[in-house]
């Protein structure tokens, strides 16, 4: 049977650091950056636990700067 799983992919650049991708997130996913921050001064979202991703999509959906795209790929081995 396959094994769907997702892949996020943050610009992390464009990123305001809101905090609404990581709340949104029921895999826990998503972090914001503690020490770094981007070209604007804010620290951003990335992925701290890319392999529980589930493709779900919900951080996409609230992120008001479209910032996140998200990927839903099938692993056919599994």
């Amino acid at each position: 049977m396959a094994k769907i799983f997702g892949a996020v992919e943050i610009d992390s650049n464009r990123c305001k650091g809101c905090d609404l991708c990581v709340a949104a997130c029921p895999t826990s996913v998503l972090s914001l950056q503690p020490k770094e921050v981007n070209d604007r001064g804010y620290h951003f979202a990335y992925t701290v636990n890319p392999d529980a991703c589930i493709g779900c999509g919900s951080c996409a959906a609230v992120c008001p700067d479209a910032c996140i795209e998200v990927y839903r790929l099938v692993d056919k081995n599994a």
